[in-house]
């Protein structure tokens, strides 16, 4: 996601905070279906969060973390494996694939997909009971239209 940006935050462009956080679910929508194996996503809402630097009240980004856990934990690997190669079909570019630094060193996936403008990043917590892939989408900095302020919820 590089373009417009002072931050490393490209502008998204003008929207309403309610909006964009219907566009930031149905691009989760699309690596859910993206992911190939069967199994349960979180239920969890797209939040609101500032733009650094920028009017708090006329700008704004969407952030959407959820989960999914597979219905067979051995089906961990294939989800993310199925994500590493679907993803780039889909317009997302992989900027970093590999263990991250905590103690499971837990493989870590972050993409961008420059058209919607939006960022994902995937963690494959093999370890945990059960194991699960952990995601949190990111927007780029979006503007509200004129004469309204950014809706908080």
């Amino acid at each position: 996601m590089t373009d417009e940006k002072s931050d490393g935050v490209p502008f998204a462009g003008t929207s309403t905070s309610l909006d964009a956080a219907d566009t930031m679910e149905r691009a989760s929508s699309e690596i859910y279906d993206l992911l190939g194996v069967k199994g349960k996503a979180s239920e969890s809402l797209p939040g609101v969060m500032d733009c650094s630097g920028k009017d708090t009240k006329t700008y704004f980004r969407i952030f959407h973390p959820w989960s999914f856990t597979p219905a067979a934990a051995s089906d961990l690997d294939e989800a993310m494996e199925r994500l590493k190669g679907e993803l780039p079909k889909n317009g997302w570019e992989i900027v970093e694939y590999g263990p991250n630094t905590s103690k499971n060193k837990n493989i870590t996936l972050t993409a961008d997909n420059d058209k919607k403008k939006v960022s994902v990043k995937v963690t494959q917590m093999a370890k945990n009971d059960p194991p699960k892939l952990s995601l949190n989408l990111v927007s780029g900095c979006y503007n509200v239209p004129d004469g309204e302020e950014v809706e908080r919820f």
